[in-house]
């Protein structure tokens, strides 16, 4: 396939968004080991005062005065071997916090060894409180200075300038996947199709111009001044093929992504396995029962529980003020289909008029959801009170009953109506394999902004890369999506 020397786009076109130079990974870096020294210097700090608070010997004090100097270094040197800064963990995922995390329990069982093999006495209220601390710090200091990155992606800056190589619908889904999630850091701004798509009339992918075909791409990419290309799966693209583009990008730095087929399956379920030279993605099978579903089922039924209690003075408030914004009971149930098919009867606070069931065919053209799902933002049965609680999920609340009864998880799909359930097709029944959750993927996601198709798809990478860690990820995003009451209507 022939390289084209001087590759300019088949149409006009104007980035999407403003995008930062390439050295803002650095700056970022830097950052990152000026917050961990900063928290080193405080949990040493802290830990002197809170272990010699009081004392008038400077002989006991000095020498762990002097381990608190040296902390920064070498907490440091700990998240450096334990890769927390590697800049393909910046900005996304919980890897960056695992290694952090890492660091601390590997330099605390590096103390506890010497100390021991050296025969020192060290106080351990000085060691207890220093250790740990700086870990949570350092933590929660770098989720604030994510939290800063994302801000920045979100007007444009520190984005991976990318170049998409692919056929055309994957690319145009993999352009507005992006769009929608700025915080991820890239910002496609070419796309090369195979030859067969790459003619005359096709000048542009969802808004991104075509720079050619497959053979394209390095020009492409000086053209662009793109820093990473991201191949999708297209079989016009064999071994030899993506070796070759690998060779070429080599000079320019340029970093190359290949995404697998399985463009959902991620995390702990995927490795890559050498044989016979040969690098085998092997995707182990979801965890749908065992040991990790009973903790998940313990912890689910325990928090409910907790949480009823603490929340019941709330519920009483909430009662009284739907009672007050119109006749009817305050709690409404619903028949909702959860694990394997069964159904249940879901609990909630009432948020429309009584015969909202009854009105609902004659708004049924007014329905402003694509789908089976029928949503309208300015539905005509919520009462004012209602919206307010939809607002803010609190007409959601109840559900800690279907929580502790074991119909539902703190977290999970979507639970569905029976008559939704009877239109699903193959793939979407697969959303019925766990229980439905008082939260998941679309609430953090959008909520009810998504279409059909994009809840579809969250609900199924739910149940595909389930793991407790994700568990707490999405219980913590909801918050702050509550909070902001986006997508609530």
């Amino acid at each position: 396939m022939a390289v084209v020397s001087d590759v300019k786009p088949v149409a006009t076109w104007q980035a999407p968004v403003a995008v930062s130079g390439a050295g803002w990974p650095k700056s970022y870096v830097r950052g990152l080991f000026a917050i961990d020294a900063s928290c080193a210097i405080a949990s040493g700090l802290v830990a002197v005062e809170a272990r010699f608070w009081g004392s008038v010997w400077a002989q006991q004090v000095a020498p762990y005065a002097v381990m608190s100097v040296l902390l920064p270094f070498v907490w440091a040197a700990a998240v450096v071997l334990a890769g927390g800064y590697e800049r393909r963990f910046i900005g996304i995922g919980t890897e960056e916090f695992r290694r952090v995390l890492s660091a601390g329990v590997m330099l605390t069982a590096a103390v506890a060894i010497v100390s021991y093999a050296t025969n020192t006495d060290l106080a351990r209220g000085y060691v207890l409180v220093v250790l740990p601390l700086v870990t949570v710090m350092s933590l929660a200091s770098r989720y604030a200075w994510r939290k800063r990155l994302h801000r920045q992606r979100r007007n444009g800056a520190c984005m991976r300038r990318v170049v998409v190589v692919g056929h055309q619908e994957a690319a145009r889904e993999l352009v507005m996947q992006f769009r929608r999630e700025p915080y991820h850091g890239m910002s496609v701004v070419g796309v090369c199709l195979p030859t067969g798509q790459c003619e005359p009339g096709v000048s542009e992918v969802a808004g991104c111009p075509v720079y050619g075909d497959f053979g394209s791409v390095p020009p492409a990419v000086a053209v662009t001044g793109a820093d990473t290309v991201a191949v999708l799966t297209c079989p016009e693209i064999d071994g030899v093929e993506l070796r070759r583009m690998a060779w070429r990008l080599e000079k320019t730095g340029t970093d190359l992504t290949v995404a697998p087929a399985l463009m959902d399956v991620a995390g702990p379920r995927t490795t890559i396995r050498p044989v016979a030279g040969l690098p085998l993605l092997h995707v182990e099978h979801p965890e749908l029962a065992g040991g990790r579903r009973l903790v998940k089922g313990l912890y689910d039924r325990v928090a409910a529980a907790v949480a009823l209690v603490l929340l019941a003075p709330l519920f009483g408030v909430l009662v009284l003020l739907i009672r007050r914004g119109g006749a009817g009971p305050a709690l409404f149930r619903q028949t909702r289909v959860g694990k394997d098919g069964a159904e249940f009867t879901l609990y909630k606070f009432r948020t429309m008029v009584v015969d909202a069931d009854s009105l609902k065919a004659l708004l049924r053209r007014r329905n402003e959801h694509d789908g089976v799902l029928f949503k309208m933002r300015r539905d005509p049965r919520v009462t004012p009170v209602g919206a307010w609680l939809r607002r803010y999920s609190l007409d959601e609340l109840p559900q800690l009953v279907n929580v502790l009864r074991g119909n539902m998880s703190l977290v999970g799909p979507r639970p569905p109506l029976p008559e939704e359930v009877a239109k699903y097709g193959y793939d979407v029944r697969r959303r019925l394999v766990v229980k439905p959750g008082m939260t998941g993927l679309w609430q953090v996601s959008g909520r009810s902004d998504l279409s059909w198709e994009e809840s579809v798809r969250l609900d199924l990478r739910y149940v595909e890369n389930w793991s407790l860690t994700l568990d707490v990820q999405i219980l913590w995003k909801t918050c702050s999506a509550v909070i902001r009451g986006a997508g609530a209507y």
